[in-house]
């Protein structure tokens, strides 16, 4: 079993850190952006869909908002 070294475990993290490729700032606003606006488009889609489905169970049934 291998021994649990704190001081060598936070030198391996800082290592593995140090090769990490982080986003640039223009990158992370961008993706931040698109996530945002894809978020939107979606919750725009499943508010017509129900409105949509909404309307036609009122059509077929008679009842409904």
């Amino acid at each position: 079993m291998a021994k649990l070294d704190p001081v060598l475990f936070i030198r391996d993290v800082r290592q593995e850190v140090a090769r990490v490729t982080w986003p640039t700032r223009k990158e992370t606003l961008i993706t931040t952006g698109l996530v945002l606006a894809l978020s939107a488009l979606a919750a725009v889609f499943f508010l017509l869909t129900d409105k949509l489905i909404q309307f036609l169970v009122s059509l077929l049934f008679g009842f409904g908002a």
